[in-house]
């Protein structure tokens, strides 16, 4: 199983291997909405990641000009 860290400290569990679109796809997540990191590497819509692995979703945030 994939560990999946959600931004809010809640944690799942995909079956795996899969790429990252398809377990953002699984979890309901839009692709430009969140970084998905492994380790501290950021990983692109189209890598696999393999059961036993664990990624964490970091949201987007954008700010204006102060």
């Amino acid at each position: 199983m994939i560990k999946v860290v959600l931004h809010n400290g809640r944690t799942e569990e995909i079956e795996g291997p899969k790429q990252v679109r398809q377990i953002l796809k699984e979890l309901g997540i839009l692709e430009n909405t969140v970084l998905v990191a492994r380790g501290e590497d950021l990983l692109t819509p189209d890598r696999i990641v393999q059961d036993g692995e664990i990624i964490e979703l970091i949201p987007v945030i954008s700010g204006g000009f102060l």
